[in-house]
Protein backbone atom coordinates (compact mmCIF):
# COMPACT_ATOMS: atom_id res chain seq x y z
CA UNK A 1 0.00 0.00 0.00
CA UNK A 2 1.38 3.74 -0.66
CA UNK A 3 1.66 6.04 1.73
CA UNK A 4 -0.76 8.23 0.23
CA UNK A 5 -3.53 5.33 0.59
CA UNK A 6 -2.10 3.98 3.87
CA UNK A 7 -2.86 7.75 4.92
CA UNK A 8 -6.21 7.53 3.84
CA UNK A 9 -7.03 4.02 5.74
CA UNK A 10 -5.64 5.98 8.97
CA UNK A 11 -8.33 8.61 7.88
CA UNK A 12 -11.45 6.19 8.10
CA UNK A 13 -9.87 4.50 11.05
CA UNK A 14 -9.40 7.91 12.62
CA UNK A 15 -13.12 8.47 11.80
CA UNK A 16 -14.54 4.86 13.09
CA UNK A 17 -12.29 5.43 16.52
CA UNK A 18 -13.00 8.75 17.66
CA UNK A 19 -16.44 10.12 17.86
CA UNK A 20 -15.45 14.07 18.74
CA UNK A 21 -14.37 14.26 15.13
CA UNK A 22 -18.04 14.87 14.64
CA UNK A 23 -18.41 18.66 16.18
CA UNK A 24 -21.61 19.29 15.66
CA UNK A 25 -21.61 23.06 15.56
CA UNK A 26 -22.92 23.94 12.18
CA UNK A 27 -24.78 26.80 13.08
CA UNK A 28 -27.99 25.11 11.87
CA UNK A 29 -29.55 24.02 15.00
CA UNK A 30 -29.61 27.78 16.16
CA UNK A 31 -32.04 28.98 13.48
CA UNK A 32 -35.86 28.30 13.78
CA UNK A 33 -37.99 28.36 10.87
CA UNK A 34 -41.99 29.49 10.89
CA UNK A 35 -44.39 26.21 11.00
CA UNK A 36 -47.39 26.36 8.47
CA UNK A 37 -50.30 24.83 9.97
CA UNK A 38 -51.83 25.61 6.82
CA UNK A 39 -49.41 24.50 4.23
CA UNK A 40 -51.91 24.72 1.57
CA UNK A 41 -50.13 22.40 -0.59
CA UNK A 42 -50.69 18.16 -0.34
CA UNK A 43 -47.34 16.21 0.84
CA UNK A 44 -47.18 14.72 -2.40
CA UNK A 45 -47.20 17.82 -4.31
CA UNK A 46 -43.83 18.66 -3.09
CA UNK A 47 -40.90 18.71 -5.88
CA UNK A 48 -37.71 18.42 -4.73
CA UNK A 49 -35.74 17.79 -8.49
CA UNK A 50 -33.16 20.85 -9.12
CA UNK A 51 -30.90 21.31 -12.02
CA UNK A 52 -27.25 21.31 -11.18
CA UNK A 53 -24.15 21.41 -14.12
CA UNK A 54 -26.79 20.41 -17.19
CA UNK A 55 -28.48 17.30 -14.97
CA UNK A 56 -31.97 17.05 -12.91
CA UNK A 57 -31.07 15.41 -9.98
CA UNK A 58 -34.01 14.28 -7.71
CA UNK A 59 -33.26 16.26 -4.52
CA UNK A 60 -30.69 18.97 -3.91
CA UNK A 61 -27.97 16.20 -2.35
CA UNK A 62 -24.35 15.54 -2.99
CA UNK A 63 -22.83 12.92 -1.30
CA UNK A 64 -19.61 14.86 -0.49
CA UNK A 65 -15.87 14.13 -0.73
CA UNK A 66 -15.02 10.84 1.32
CA UNK A 67 -12.21 8.53 -0.07
CA UNK A 68 -9.82 7.00 -2.91
CA UNK A 69 -7.15 4.74 -3.43
CA UNK A 70 -6.23 0.90 -4.13
CA UNK A 71 -7.05 -0.24 -0.60
CA UNK A 72 -9.79 -2.65 -1.72
CA UNK A 73 -12.58 -1.87 0.95
CA UNK A 74 -11.90 1.80 -0.21
CA UNK A 75 -12.87 0.94 -3.57
CA UNK A 76 -16.03 -1.01 -2.15
CA UNK A 77 -17.20 2.03 -0.80
CA UNK A 78 -16.77 4.05 -3.53
CA UNK A 79 -18.62 1.56 -5.64
CA UNK A 80 -21.82 1.28 -3.02
CA UNK A 81 -21.72 5.57 -3.29
CA UNK A 82 -21.74 5.40 -6.59
CA UNK A 83 -24.34 2.86 -7.25
CA UNK A 84 -26.66 4.55 -4.71
CA UNK A 85 -26.05 8.06 -6.48
CA UNK A 86 -27.22 6.66 -9.25
CA UNK A 87 -30.31 4.91 -7.86
CA UNK A 88 -31.47 7.96 -5.78
CA UNK A 89 -30.72 10.84 -8.61
CA UNK A 90 -28.18 12.40 -6.41
CA UNK A 91 -24.82 13.61 -7.29
CA UNK A 92 -21.63 12.29 -6.02
CA UNK A 93 -18.01 13.93 -5.35
CA UNK A 94 -15.26 11.35 -4.74
CA UNK A 95 -11.93 12.04 -2.26
CA UNK A 96 -8.78 13.61 -3.33
CA UNK A 97 -7.08 11.48 -6.37
CA UNK A 98 -3.64 12.69 -6.06
CA UNK A 99 -3.10 8.60 -4.96
CA UNK A 100 -3.86 7.97 -8.70
CA UNK A 101 -1.00 9.46 -10.02
CA UNK A 102 1.43 8.00 -7.31
CA UNK A 103 -0.61 4.48 -7.63
CA UNK A 104 -1.92 3.95 -10.50
CA UNK A 105 -3.84 1.17 -8.70
CA UNK A 106 -6.09 3.64 -7.17
CA UNK A 107 -7.34 4.83 -10.27
CA UNK A 108 -9.91 1.72 -10.04
CA UNK A 109 -11.44 3.10 -7.03
CA UNK A 110 -12.30 6.59 -9.27
CA UNK A 111 -13.56 4.65 -11.92
CA UNK A 112 -17.39 5.02 -11.39
CA UNK A 113 -19.28 5.68 -14.48
CA UNK A 114 -20.77 2.60 -15.28
CA UNK A 115 -22.02 2.05 -11.95
CA UNK A 116 -23.61 5.55 -12.37
CA UNK A 117 -23.82 6.43 -15.69
CA UNK A 118 -26.64 9.31 -15.86
CA UNK A 119 -25.82 11.09 -12.18
CA UNK A 120 -23.17 13.99 -11.58
CA UNK A 121 -19.86 12.65 -10.60
CA UNK A 122 -17.46 15.91 -9.24
CA UNK A 123 -13.74 14.51 -9.47
CA UNK A 124 -11.33 16.25 -7.15
CA UNK A 125 -7.74 17.22 -6.25
CA UNK A 126 -6.16 19.47 -3.83
CA UNK A 127 -5.27 22.71 -5.11
CA UNK A 128 -2.35 22.80 -3.32
CA UNK A 129 -0.85 20.33 -5.50
CA UNK A 130 -0.78 23.01 -8.43
CA UNK A 131 2.04 24.36 -6.64
CA UNK A 132 4.28 20.81 -5.78
CA UNK A 133 4.02 19.72 -9.55
CA UNK A 134 0.29 19.20 -10.66
CA UNK A 135 -0.80 21.21 -13.94
CA UNK A 136 -4.22 21.47 -15.45
CA UNK A 137 -3.06 18.28 -17.63
CA UNK A 138 -3.13 16.16 -13.87
CA UNK A 139 -6.47 18.02 -13.42
CA UNK A 140 -7.73 16.63 -17.18
CA UNK A 141 -6.60 12.93 -16.33
CA UNK A 142 -8.60 13.06 -12.83
CA UNK A 143 -11.65 14.41 -14.73
CA UNK A 144 -11.30 11.33 -17.63
CA UNK A 145 -10.52 8.64 -14.89
CA UNK A 146 -14.12 9.60 -13.75
CA UNK A 147 -15.57 10.80 -17.12
CA UNK A 148 -17.12 13.26 -14.46
CA UNK A 149 -19.24 16.32 -15.20
CA UNK A 150 -16.81 18.96 -13.10
CA UNK A 151 -13.83 19.46 -10.81
CA UNK A 152 -13.49 19.92 -7.32
CA UNK A 153 -10.40 22.01 -6.42
CA UNK A 154 -9.96 21.45 -2.29
CA UNK A 155 -9.05 24.03 -0.24
CA UNK A 156 -7.43 22.73 2.93
CA UNK A 157 -4.77 24.84 4.46
CA UNK A 158 -6.08 23.96 7.94
CA UNK A 159 -5.32 20.21 7.30
CA UNK A 160 -2.20 20.47 5.40
CA UNK A 161 -0.97 22.97 8.69
CA UNK A 162 -1.39 19.68 10.99
CA UNK A 163 -0.94 17.26 8.59
CA UNK A 164 2.80 15.66 9.64
CA UNK A 165 3.38 15.50 5.94
CA UNK A 166 1.62 18.52 4.99
CA UNK A 167 1.98 21.05 1.99
CA UNK A 168 1.39 24.27 3.18
CA UNK A 169 2.89 26.62 0.27
CA UNK A 170 -0.45 28.18 -0.93
CA UNK A 171 1.26 30.64 -2.05
CA UNK A 172 -0.12 32.17 -5.65
CA UNK A 173 -3.02 29.67 -6.25
CA UNK A 174 -5.84 32.13 -7.59
CA UNK A 175 -3.45 32.39 -11.08
CA UNK A 176 -2.62 28.76 -11.05
CA UNK A 177 -6.52 27.46 -10.54
CA UNK A 178 -7.52 30.16 -13.05
CA UNK A 179 -5.13 28.57 -15.45
CA UNK A 180 -6.65 25.27 -15.03
CA UNK A 181 -10.40 26.95 -15.50
CA UNK A 182 -9.37 27.84 -19.17
CA UNK A 183 -7.81 24.52 -19.35
CA UNK A 184 -10.63 22.47 -18.57
CA UNK A 185 -13.27 21.19 -20.66
CA UNK A 186 -16.32 20.80 -17.06
CA UNK A 187 -16.30 23.11 -14.43
CA UNK A 188 -14.55 24.22 -11.96
CA UNK A 189 -15.71 23.73 -8.55
CA UNK A 190 -13.76 25.61 -5.46
CA UNK A 191 -14.31 23.55 -1.77
CA UNK A 192 -12.97 23.81 1.51
CA UNK A 193 -12.85 20.50 3.97
CA UNK A 194 -14.38 22.14 6.70
CA UNK A 195 -13.47 25.64 8.05
CA UNK A 196 -15.35 27.45 5.37
CA UNK A 197 -14.79 29.60 2.46
CA UNK A 198 -14.66 33.31 3.01
CA UNK A 199 -16.21 36.40 0.72
CA UNK A 200 -12.58 37.20 -0.03
CA UNK A 201 -11.49 33.91 -0.96
CA UNK A 202 -15.01 33.94 -3.37
CA UNK A 203 -13.08 37.24 -4.48
CA UNK A 204 -10.13 35.63 -5.23
CA UNK A 205 -11.97 32.21 -6.51
CA UNK A 206 -14.51 34.36 -9.02
CA UNK A 207 -11.40 36.43 -10.54
CA UNK A 208 -10.20 32.86 -11.50
CA UNK A 209 -13.56 32.20 -13.53
CA UNK A 210 -15.20 30.09 -10.67
CA UNK A 211 -18.55 29.80 -10.40
CA UNK A 212 -19.09 27.18 -7.88
CA UNK A 213 -17.99 27.23 -4.45
CA UNK A 214 -18.99 24.54 -1.51
CA UNK A 215 -18.69 26.33 1.71
CA UNK A 216 -17.95 23.27 3.63
CA UNK A 217 -17.78 25.36 6.83
CA UNK A 218 -16.90 24.20 10.26
CA UNK A 219 -19.16 21.81 12.43
CA UNK A 220 -19.33 19.02 10.74
CA UNK A 221 -16.52 16.52 10.33
CA UNK A 222 -12.83 17.67 12.05
CA UNK A 223 -10.20 17.38 9.68
CA UNK A 224 -7.98 19.00 12.01
CA UNK A 225 -8.84 16.30 14.59
CA UNK A 226 -8.51 13.65 12.28
CA UNK A 227 -4.84 14.87 11.40
CA UNK A 228 -4.36 15.09 15.35
CA UNK A 229 -4.71 11.12 15.64
CA UNK A 230 -1.65 11.36 13.00
CA UNK A 231 1.29 13.21 14.59
CA UNK A 232 4.36 11.93 15.05
CA UNK A 233 5.31 13.88 18.21
CA UNK A 234 2.59 12.75 21.36
CA UNK A 235 3.21 16.32 22.45
CA UNK A 236 1.48 17.79 19.22
CA UNK A 237 -1.79 19.34 20.06
CA UNK A 238 -2.50 21.55 17.60
CA UNK A 239 -4.53 19.47 15.49
CA UNK A 240 -6.60 19.97 18.85
CA UNK A 241 -6.07 23.82 19.44
CA UNK A 242 -7.76 24.32 16.17
CA UNK A 243 -10.58 21.50 16.10
CA UNK A 244 -13.38 23.92 15.78
CA UNK A 245 -11.59 26.72 13.42
CA UNK A 246 -12.91 28.71 10.68
CA UNK A 247 -16.36 30.02 9.62
CA UNK A 248 -20.14 27.56 10.57
CA UNK A 249 -21.84 26.38 7.70
CA UNK A 250 -24.61 28.65 8.46
CA UNK A 251 -21.92 31.52 8.80
CA UNK A 252 -20.61 31.37 5.31
CA UNK A 253 -24.11 30.93 3.82
CA UNK A 254 -24.91 34.08 5.19
CA UNK A 255 -21.77 36.08 4.33
CA UNK A 256 -21.67 34.48 1.22
CA UNK A 257 -24.80 34.78 -0.07
CA UNK A 258 -25.26 38.48 0.80
CA UNK A 259 -21.53 39.63 -0.62
CA UNK A 260 -22.00 37.37 -3.86
CA UNK A 261 -25.67 36.30 -4.68
CA UNK A 262 -24.36 35.71 -8.75
CA UNK A 263 -22.65 32.18 -7.62
CA UNK A 264 -23.86 28.96 -6.89
CA UNK A 265 -23.21 27.68 -4.17
CA UNK A 266 -23.07 24.68 -2.33
CA UNK A 267 -23.71 24.36 1.85
CA UNK A 268 -21.71 21.33 3.26
CA UNK A 269 -20.10 20.71 6.89
CA UNK A 270 -22.80 19.45 9.62
CA UNK A 271 -25.52 19.09 7.55
CA UNK A 272 -27.37 16.22 9.63
CA UNK A 273 -30.74 15.59 8.01
CA UNK A 274 -33.54 17.08 5.63
CA UNK A 275 -34.26 20.21 8.38
CA UNK A 276 -30.41 21.42 8.04
CA UNK A 277 -30.98 20.94 4.07
CA UNK A 278 -34.16 22.99 4.38
CA UNK A 279 -32.36 25.76 6.74
CA UNK A 280 -29.22 25.26 4.31
CA UNK A 281 -31.46 26.16 0.46
CA UNK A 282 -33.60 29.09 2.82
CA UNK A 283 -30.07 30.82 3.16
CA UNK A 284 -29.39 30.44 -0.54
CA UNK A 285 -27.71 27.36 -1.32
CA UNK A 286 -28.45 25.08 -4.11
CA UNK A 287 -27.13 21.81 -3.30
CA UNK A 288 -26.72 20.73 0.20
CA UNK A 289 -22.83 18.14 0.45
CA UNK A 290 -23.20 15.19 3.07
CA UNK A 291 -20.39 13.00 3.97
CA UNK A 292 -20.07 11.19 7.30
CA UNK A 293 -23.81 9.76 7.88
CA UNK A 294 -23.12 7.86 4.79
CA UNK A 295 -19.60 6.29 5.63
CA UNK A 296 -21.19 3.37 8.20
CA UNK A 297 -23.71 2.73 5.26
CA UNK A 298 -20.96 2.88 2.55
CA UNK A 299 -18.71 -0.19 4.28
CA UNK A 300 -22.09 -1.62 4.63
CA UNK A 301 -23.93 -1.64 1.54
CA UNK A 302 -24.89 0.55 -1.67
CA UNK A 303 -28.89 -0.96 -0.17
CA UNK A 304 -27.67 0.99 3.45
CA UNK A 305 -26.87 4.07 1.19
CA UNK A 306 -29.91 4.17 -0.47
CA UNK A 307 -32.25 3.87 2.65
CA UNK A 308 -29.75 6.27 4.31
CA UNK A 309 -30.65 9.16 1.10
CA UNK A 310 -34.51 8.07 0.97
CA UNK A 311 -34.21 8.87 4.50
CA UNK A 312 -33.17 12.76 4.22
CA UNK A 313 -35.34 12.81 1.28
CA UNK A 314 -38.00 12.00 3.35
CA UNK A 315 -36.99 14.46 6.02
CA UNK A 316 -35.94 17.43 3.36
CA UNK A 317 -39.60 16.79 1.17
CA UNK A 318 -41.76 16.92 5.11
CA UNK A 319 -39.69 20.09 5.76
CA UNK A 320 -40.88 22.13 2.56
CA UNK A 321 -44.81 20.70 3.08
CA UNK A 322 -44.14 22.22 6.27
CA UNK A 323 -43.15 25.26 5.13
CA UNK A 324 -45.89 25.88 3.33
CA UNK A 325 -42.77 25.37 -0.21
CA UNK A 326 -44.01 23.46 -3.14
CA UNK A 327 -40.54 23.22 -4.20
CA UNK A 328 -36.76 24.30 -3.84
CA UNK A 329 -37.29 27.66 -5.51
CA UNK A 330 -39.81 28.84 -3.36
CA UNK A 331 -37.87 28.00 0.31
CA UNK A 332 -34.66 29.55 -1.75
CA UNK A 333 -34.19 32.93 0.17
CA UNK A 334 -37.25 32.95 1.58
CA UNK A 335 -36.50 34.77 5.11
CA UNK A 336 -40.33 35.17 5.72
CA UNK A 337 -39.99 32.08 7.31
CA UNK A 338 -37.30 32.87 9.68
CA UNK A 339 -37.89 33.05 13.08
CA UNK A 340 -36.11 35.94 14.90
Amino acid sequence: MSDTARRKREHLDAIAQDPAIERGDSGFAAIRLTHRALPELALDEVDTRCEFLGKTLRLPLLISSMTGGDDPEIRRINHNLAQAAEHCGVALAVGSQRVQFTTPAAAASFRLRDAAPNTVLLANLGAVQLNYGFTAEHCQRAVETLAADGLYLHLNPLQEAVQPEGDTNFAGLATKIAAVVRALPVPVLLKEVGSGLSPADITLGKGAGVRYFDLAGRGGTSWSRIEHHRRRDPADTLGLTYQDWGLTTAEALRLNRAAHPDITLIASGGIRNGIDMAKAVLLGAELCGIAAPFLAAAQDSAAAVIAAIKRLEREYRTALYLLGCRDNTALRDNHALLLP
